[in-house]
């Protein structure tokens, strides 16, 4: 073989081995950080923008579980992610070891982050909380679960805090047989034997842990939190999010968190994105306005149904689970895909009050995440900003003259190619049906009108010939 061939040759396969990471096994590089060309995705050190995507589920780092209820199979989830071609989770915490809001059984959550030692039992009826201690087995599974997880190719978001855990969320009063999560609190003063007080109001639950007020809670949450990053500091694929829908008043706490997670880092060998998500009868602008590297939004602006366009503020991981709580649909995923949002799912999976059965009525957006994840990987992504105004349905990921995609809710629509100054290879892709249909060439220099081979929404992708 000639010295141009084999590098031909040797080129080739290395993209294939880049685009068959997952499926090999190879882990996934990092650490990310934002892409300095393209900041509405990461880049892991090679240049190119990651998108993220994927299916997030409850369970799938403590157990949170009724007594008869299975150990939650974290490798099968593993499989899963692979076989859908998801490559992100937010891996989930739970501050509070028993009991939840909308459930009138008594639910648990293991292995708790700090250790039960006594003397004297816990409103759960387990022994109480020593503060000054941690749970081996809790940062145990934390290292295994986020290692296992970048052996996948699957970067991890490591929820720290969670806003379900020390509040009722509105159900308070409306159902005296609702679990209140506060009652199985580590900072509940009957559930440790360190004298501390989340609940400074008295009002039975602890809203105050999530803010400022009380030093010495804020105090043992740094410990916390130094404690995760020492224990994942070393790996590749992590991120930090600091609380799951926490209250509006939580806003300048978060801020403080995500600064103590960058300073601590920075003493460290690696340094990881850092996200804040939604807050509570809050708003966006808190999370554009924080420190954080990538925020997930609330439905306000549109989110759910017309995605504004990322503007490259932040990174964007627009999650079903802050704009439905369990819902979406596949066109969302592609209307946020080519807007420039990094779309992740929010899915009930084998959940224990389905009674730990898989939830199949998501199946085709689960599909349509890991279809949308190839056509970004296909594309120069780092070239690739929302264009909506080329397209007439507004939905237009493209880098002008060279490469679009397009999505038509009605399956037709016009693009405007006047950017292109010679023919671009068209395809076609169904959302519903996953197959892909190779539809010639059209010329650039003008708009022209496209109409899909088949009923139904529609994707078309537009690459400059060669």
């Amino acid at each position: 073989m000639r010295e141009a061939e084999a590098s031909v040759a040797l080129v080739a396969v290395l993209w294939l081995l880049v685009c068959a990471a997952p499926a090999l096994g190879l882990s996934a590089r990092g650490p990310l950080r934002v892409h300095e060309k393209n900041p509405r995705y990461f880049d892991d050190g090679t240049g190119r923008a990651v998108y993220l995507t994927g299916s997030h589920t409850w369970a799938n780092f403590q157990e949170r579980a009724y007594p008869e209820t299975p150990q939650f199979d974290f490798e099968g989830y593993l499989d899963f992610l692979e076989e859908h071609n998801h490559n992100f989770i937010r891996l989930w915490t739970w501050e509070h070891a028993a009991w939840m809001q909308f459930t009138e059984r008594k639910i648990v959550y293991y292995p708790n982050r700090y250790a039960r030692t006594g003397p004297g039992m816990a409103l759960d009826g387990l022994p109480r909380f020593d503060l000054t201690k941690f749970n081996g087995q809790h940062f145990a599974r934390l290292r295994r679960r986020v290692a296992a997880a970048a052996e996948r190719g699957i970067y991890v978001s490591i929820m720290l805090f969670q806003g379900f855990s020390i509040e009722q969320k509105g159900t308070r009063g409306v159902d005296p047989r609702r679990g209140n999560p506060w009652d199985g609190h580590p900072f509940n003063k009957a559930n440790n034997i360190n004298g501390i007080d989340g609940d400074a109001n008295a009002n039975g639950e602890g809203e105050e842990t999530h803010t400022l007020a009380l030093p010495a809670i804020t105090r043992l949450q740094e410990e916390y939190v130094k404690k995760v990053i020492d224990t994942v500091n070393h790996l590749d694929n992590v991120l930090y999010e600091i609380s799951n829908e926490s209250h509006a008043q939580s806003v300048a706490w978060q801020y403080r968190m995500i600064e103590f997670i960058q300073r601590y880092e920075a003493q460290k060998p690696k340094q990881h994105p850092v996200g804040m998500t939604m807050c509570t009868r809050g708003n966006n602008e808190q999370l554009f306005a924080s420190p954080a590297e990538w925020i997930s939004p609330g439905s306000w602006g549109g989110y759910r149904d017309d995605p504004p366009p990322a503007d490259g503020r932040k990174v964007i991981l627009s999650d079903t689970d802050h704009l439905w709580g369990i819902g979406g649909n596949y066109a969302w995923v592609w209307k946020s895909f080519l807007r420039g949002l990094n779309p992740i799912f929010m899915d009930p999976y084998r959940d224990a009050r389905l009674g730990g059965k898989y939830d199949t009525r998501w199946d085709l957006l689960r599909k349509n995440l890991g279809y949308a994840r190839s056509y970004a990987e296909r594309i120069d992504l780092a070239s690739a900003l929302p264009h909506g105004e080329l397209c007439s349905s507004g939905y237009c990921l493209a880098n002008p003259g060279r490469e679009y995609v397009a999505y038509f809710p009605t399956g037709e629509g016009t693009v405007d190619l006047t950017a292109a100054k010679g023919e671009l290879a068209c395809e076609w892709f169904s959302p519903r049906t996953g197959k892909k249909t190779p539809a010639g060439r059209v010329k650039g220099g003008m708009k022209q009108r496209f109409r899909a081979p088949f009923a139904g929404d529609a994707v078309l992708y537009l690459a400059a010939a060669a």
